[in-house]
């Protein structure tokens, strides 16, 4: 059992909780919390941690081909990212998707998000997309990271399952996506049209834009068309998790009908 927090082993977890850098030099990420643990696929689990109570009450059960490391509960809360830590964390190994892939995916439903910040928001937006069916999530590189823990925790599981891509040219990517017939519409707050003005049962993609200042024009520049979100009262614009989730679930219910 660990019971130092200056165990090397504890000062890297500590690191990785950290430095997005670290996380992606070592191609790892942290996941905390049993339901989360639980989503898991078995062989990317690189490491597990849990404190001796964890273990002998519930981490018996976890259908986890692996032995856990158990710390102390000291030592796991020095390790946790949460307040109150449930006692297990495991490392996973990250993954790895192909931009072309995701393209070629037939009547492809595609989310491109251009420089969000917020890390929250961004899990929210891949568990919304898991639901709503989409094929693939682009992000420029200036994106939170999605395995920030924050982001990790957000995406409720849908982090293991929505394939994604980091990118360095959105309007390469985008380029790419309407040789391959895909319709591009961006999320814009003096679009043309209503989003619900449109059709989305063919090829699609949607550009989301940073929370506070929109899409970059010379991404907004690569869509076929500019759609707006029709807003009552005074309110200026919509969360960017919000808006991303009215727009992939009308995808969604198009389809179905």
């Amino acid at each position: 059992m660990i019971t130092s927090t200056s165990n090397q082993k504890i000062k890297e977890i500590v690191q990785l909780q950290k430095k997005s850098r670290l996380r992606n030099e070592r191609g790892v990420f942290l996941v905390e919390g049993l339901r989360m643990v639980q989503e898991i696929p078995a062989e990317r689990i690189v490491q597990l941690y849990m404190t001796e109570e964890f273990y002998k009450k519930k981490g018996k059960a976890l259908t986890v081909a692996m032995s856990p490391e158990l710390v102390t509960p000291t030592v796991f809360s020095y390790m946790s990212d949460t307040k109150s830590p449930q006692g297990v964390l495991a490392v996973v190994r990250q993954s790895e998707y192909r931009a072309e892939d995701l393209m070629d995916e037939p009547d492809v439903h595609l989310l491109v998000l251009d420089n969000l910040q917020d890390p929250g928001n961004l899990g929210t937006i891949f568990r919304t997309a898991e639901a709503a069916g989409v094929n693939g999530v682009f992000l420029s590189r200036d994106c939170a990271d999605i395995y920030n823990p924050k982001s990790v925790r957000s995406t409720m599981g849908a982090i293991f399952r929505q394939p994604f891509v980091y990118v360095d040219s959105l309007p390469d990517v985008i380029g790419k996506m309407k040789e391959k017939g895909i319709a591009v519409y961006a999320a814009h707050l003096e679009g043309a049209r209503a989003y619900d003005r449109e059709d989305y049962r063919g090829r699609t993609a949607f550009l989301i834009g940073n929370e506070g200042n929109g899409l970059r024009k010379e991404v907004e520049e690569m869509a076929d068309v500019r759609i707006r979100i029709p807003m009552a009262g005074r309110a200026e614009s919509l969360n960017a998790a919000v808006a991303a989730g009215i727009l992939m679930f009308e995808v969604s219910r198009q389809r179905r009908e």
